[in-house]
């Protein structure tokens, strides 16, 4: 639906809305009657806003882009009551300002129920509405003006994100038959230092679905959260062989982001090399970061030791059988990695590829890569945040995503860890022409 239409049928249901909100004069003056027509007009012009999502895919962006329908029918509801009442006041209900104030009383509840019913679908459904937004919402909501203002933020934020939602549907859809992403053999996903690959909370955010809408196989490491380059890669070389046999495809093509390039890499040396295909490490540090070289020496032993242990529990908890937290750290130190990226060759017939990406300021990027910004880029040089671009430098080709904008991007965006839409990148399509690349490759 474009968006002249859309605009329509907002127009359209908002002055059903208040119509219906606006009745109690109407009610008072011809009769009872005519309360049922009025609660019809209300309750079609708020259900007849969900029409606009009827094209997308999914409960959550349907009833998302109905929250930011109701949202802007309730601004123009608003004006329109107001004007109302400002009418009955002076107009027609001079003298009767008992029903004056029956009617701003139905007229207040019913707006009140499309507004809050929008405002909870799209705080508990938007994923570009972030932490910030929310609490200002609330605590702008009291204040008039402000309370305006932000709502019109709120909205134009939600209405974008179902725009770009949209957007990405249909381009999927336009290309189905393609299947850009089939590639000859699947891919595995390799994540990397202090994450797990849980199944109800993905660590590559959105990437693996719109992958698969294409035709990709997918495949995650499953290993370890916290562990030496070495143990990682001999877990993941198990990994990797079951897979291969699993697929009945013999190899596989592998994409590992940060740590999960050189546990990767230390699978090849254990012996995992004549099961993989390709090999694409994004944001790995393979010469390590200075800046871990720094803290690990500046930290106290004894909060090193009380650190790790509490991290080692947690991580058992979760599922990791050997979690070892000093080991994983001091193995992403520039020494550590320097000295393992001269030992860890890759053999011939692996097709390698290096990703990188760059901040432009602390601001563009989430906790903690905000506060990490200055430190990395003080002892390493430009980079995401905690990899400098010079460090992971590696492979064939090397790809350095550069958007336009002042925002950059970091480390996390990179998997798209926090689920937003960034100005001037699609971090899914972008691994969509990753792996479109793949196959064009033949592999």
């Amino acid at each position: 639906m474009n968006k002249a239409a859309r605009r329509i049928i907002l127009a359209v249901c908002s002055l059903l809305i208040s119509a219906g909100a606006c009745c109690a004069v109407f009610c008072a003056r011809f009769g009872m009657l005519l309360v049922p027509a009025f609660a019809a007009a209300f309750f079609v012009g708020s259900f007849l806003l969900s029409a606009g999502g009827a094209p997308l895919c999914g409960a959550r962006m349907f009833f998302l882009n109905w929250g930011t329908e109701l949202l802007g029918g309730f601004v123009i509801c608003l004006c329109v009551s107001i004007g109302w009442h400002i009418f009955l006041l002076f107009a027609l209900l001079p003298g009767n300002v008992r029903l004056w104030f029956v009617s701003a009383g139905v007229c207040t509840v019913l707006l009140a129920a499309v507004f809050w019913t929008g405002m909870i679908l799209v705080y508990c459904l938007s994923f570009q509405l972030g932490v910030r937004q929310r609490v200002l919402g609330v605590l702008c909501g009291l204040v008039p003006v402000l309370n305006l203002i932000m709502l019109g933020r709120i909205i134009r934020l939600c209405s974008g994100e179902v725009g770009f939602e949209f957007d990405k549907i249909r381009l999927d859809k336009s290309r189905a038959g393609e299947k850009v992403c089939a590639t000859r053999y699947p891919i595995l996903l390799v994540h990397g230092v202090f994450f797990r690959d849980f199944r109800h909370i993905n660590y590559w955010g959105r990437i693996p679905r719109e992958l698969e809408k294409n035709g990709a196989k997918i495949y995650y490491g499953e290993h370890q959260s916290a562990a030496s380059v070495y143990d990682s890669g001999r877990e993941l070389c198990e990994r990797i062989r079951s897979i291969a046999e699993e697929s009945g495809c013999g190899k596989v093509n592998v994409i590992a982001h940060s740590k999960g390039g050189l546990d990767v890499r230390a699978a090849c040396m254990c012996g995992a090399a004549p099961y993989i295909a390709s090999l694409t490490t994004v944001n790995t540090p393979h010469r390590g970061c200075e800046f871990a070289d720094y803290l690990l020496n500046v930290i106290p032993c004894a909060v090193k030791e009380k650190l790790a242990k509490a991290y080692n529990a947690a991580a058992h908890r979760l599922g990791d059988e050997n979690p070892d937290f000093l080991a994983a750290a001091g193995d992403l130190t520039a020494a550590a990695c320097s000295a393992f990226d001269k030992e860890a060759k890759m053999p011939e017939g692996i097709y390698c590829r290096g990703v990188m990406s760059k901040m432009n300021k602390a601001s563009g990027g989430k906790f903690p890569l905000n506060f990490t910004y200055e430190l990395a880029k003080y002892f390493d040089g430009e980079g995401d945040g905690l990899v400098a671009v010079e460090n992971a430098r590696w492979g064939e080709d090397f790809t350095l995503v550069l958007p336009e904008g002042e925002r950059g991007i970091s480390h996390g965006d990179m998997i798209d860890l926090n689920r937003e839409n960034i100005p001037g990148f699609d971090v899914r399509e972008f691994y969509v022409g990753l792996v479109r690349d793949l196959k064009n490759r033949g592999l």
